[in-house]
Parts: structure tokens; C-alpha cells; sequence
């Protein structure tokens, strides 16, 4: 590492707070999509789906296992480069993936859904790669909430189908 990369390594509390900000905002995001999911769980259940779809009880801890490992990446993304183009796809996927859960469970607009989350599988694959180049640990920490969103992604098509 150079002397000019050492230099910008964020050093002591500074850091701890910042994975606490990180946290923060993953945290933000997954209370928009609580708030969008109050209540649906019967709205859900009555939902024509395919026969693959999971039990509604498994989406609780998959999707707190992810928001943390979300949380972490960007946070390691964030030590090694700075607040820049990476740190920004990060937002703007964790944006995306607020707006999906209202959208699909609260307005139950499927295929407005199913926009924003083929437009999310590319910020994430975006983010895979910025991150790829910043820290390989910050990209292997996407690659489940990629592949999570993949499945998410067929799973809300399928519904939209199944219910239009």
C-alpha cells in the first residue's frame, strides 16, 4: 500500500462510527421496507403464487442476514476508497431496495415492483464490480444479495403474472 493510500485510511473511533453509519442506512432502508410490509402478511398469503415461492417466515432473517452483510461492504468499500462513484452506486442500489417493498406490498403495483428491482439487479451488478476494484471482500459481501434479489426478481414476475 502506498504512503498515499495509508493516509487516507480512515484510523481509530473514526471508523467504528462510520460502520455504525453504514449500519444506519441500511437500517433506514429496511424500516421503509417494514413500514411497506405492516400488516400485507394475509394480502400476501392470498397472493396467487408459483409453487417454488418460500413460506413469508423465511424472509424476515434472509433479509437481516443480507441487510447486515449490505452494511459491512459498503463500510469496507468506504475504508479503502473513500466516499466516491462506488460508495454511490451502494446508495443509489440501498435506494431502489427501499422503494421496492412499498411499491410491491403497499401499492401492490407488481410490475412497477418488478421495474425497480430489474433496475436494482443492475446497480447491484454495477456495485459488485466498483467494489470489486476497491476491495474483493466488499464485493463477495454483495454476490448473496445478489443472488437473493435474482431469485426476489423472478419470484415478484411470477406473482405479477400469476395476479394480473
Amino acid at each position: 500500500m502506498t504512503r498515499t493510500a495509508l493516509a487516507r485510511k480512515p484510523r481509530g473511533s473514526r471508523r467504528w462510527w462510520a460502520l455504525a453509519g453504514f449500519g444506519a442506512a441500511v437500517f433506514a432502508a429496511a424500516a421503509i421496507g417494514g413500514l411497506g410490509v405492516r400488516g400485507t402478511g394475509e394480502e400476501y398469503q392470498n397472493l396467487v403464487q408459483p409453487d417454488w415461492a418460500p413460506p413469508s417466515w423465511l424472509f424476515g432473517p434472509v433479509w437481516s442476514l443480507l441487510y447486515a452483510m449490505i452494511a459491512v461492504s459498503g463500510w469496507l468499500a468506504w475504508r479503502r476508497g473513500g466516499f466516491g462513484p462506488a460508495l454511490w452506486i451502494w446508495t443509489a442500489q440501498l435506494v431502489l431496495n427501499a422503494i421496492w417493498t412499498p411499491l410491491f406490498f403497499g401499492a401492490a403495483q407488481y410490475g412497477l415492483a418488478f421495474a425497480d428491482i430489474v433496475a436494482l439487479w443492475g446497480l447491484i451488478a454495477a456495485n459488485v464490480i466498483a467494489f470489486w476494484r476497491l476491495s474483493r471482500p466488499a464485493a463477495a459481501l454483495l454476490l448473496p444479495y445478489w443472488a437473493w434479489v435474482t431469485f426476489a426478481g423472478a419470484l415478484n414476475f411470477a406473482i405479477w403474472r400469476l395476479n394480473s
